[in-house]
């Protein structure tokens, strides 16, 4: 299969497929057709028994800035044209006004991420740079994660947006519930260093490291019976699933949606998100508030 936005490549005789983003130019922004190739990608590596490992990573400087909401290519996918991309004309993208986003977002943002978190084989994120919003999104998906030095990780959609978080709300559960609060509610940055300390990542590398090290791991684990691999992984996901995290990801996606509604009614319709007009701040990445041309969201006003 031949791909436009990530690459996908087996190493070691095959027992491990590497997925990257290759968006390197937009930091990796996720427009629609990255989603849908990473999807198929996942499922390519999901349907070959040969594959015991799945590595995700980014190319270039950053993991990923999260959802594309301004490049050109984003317009062009999104509005109709030669160039709309075919998942905006199904799955609700028909629809009008909020039905049209609960489907869109349930579909391309909730489901899709909950789906690679329970992929029948091992995954493991490998970061560098911003992970952002969305971005923690992708990472969080994964069995276990690699960080550079380098890695910081923030979802700024608070204080960019109006919004409580990015649609796949694991935040009280990878952050802890208090530095969640602080961290959506400020959007401030978390280092590799402090990510590790509270558990959300596996360990921190060099950046020159990085690759060899997620590949060192990939390997490891790989190593063993697949099945060994895929019991380990689904005992603990379903403690987790147990303790309500399922639960809490619907109910937060339904708060989701609420806060879109309360900002389509408080501005006019005119956007149902929200914007600089009303207090918020002007989206850039952490440690470069001078370049906000990546991941812009004037598109999402409409």
């Amino acid at each position: 299969m031949t791909y436009r936005f990530i690459t996908y490549e087996l190493l070691d005789d095959a027992t491990i497929a590497r997925i990257t983003l290759n968006r390197p130019d937009k930091r990796n922004a996720q427009n629609r057709g990255m989603l849908v190739e990473l999807d198929q990608a996942f499922c390519t590596a999901e349907a070959d028994d040969g594959v015991r490992v799945v590595i995700l990573a980014g190319a270039g400087h950053d993991f990923s800035a999260g959802h594309d909401l301004g490049s050109a290519e984003h317009r062009a996918e999104r509005n109709p044209g030669p160039d709309q991309h075919p998942a905006y004309q199904s799955r609700g993208g028909t629809l009008a006004g909020s039905e049209r986003r609960y489907h869109q977002e349930w579909h391309y943002y909730l489901e899709s991420t909950r789906r690679w978190r329970k992929l029948r084989k091992v995954t493991v994120a490998q970061v560098q740079g911003n992970v952002i919003s969305a971005g923690l999104m992708l990472m969080w998906a994964c069995d276990l994660v690699v960080a550079a030095e380098s890695a910081a990780f923030a979802d700024l959609v608070g204080v960019r947006l109006g919004m409580a978080g990015v649609e796949y709300f694991a935040h009280p559960w990878e952050f802890g519930p208090r530095k969640a609060k602080e961290l959506l509610l400020t959007g401030g940055t978390l280092s590799a260093a402090e990510a590790r300390q509270i558990g959300m990542v596996n360990t921190v590398v060099p950046d020159a490291e990085l690759t060899e090290s997620t590949l060192a791991l990939a390997r490891r684990i790989a190593a063993l019976p697949t099945a060994t691999s895929l019991f380990v992984k689904d005992s603990v996901n379903q403690a987790v699933d147990a303790m309500g995290f399922g639960a809490s990801l619907d109910a937060s996606f339904s708060i989701h949606q609420l806060n879109h509604a309360y900002w389509a009614e408080i501005s006019g319709g005119k956007t149902h998100v929200g914007t600089a007009e009303f207090g918020l701040d002007v989206w850039a990445p952490p440690g470069d508030r001078k370049d906000s041309s990546v991941a812009a969201t004037d598109e999402k006003r409409s």
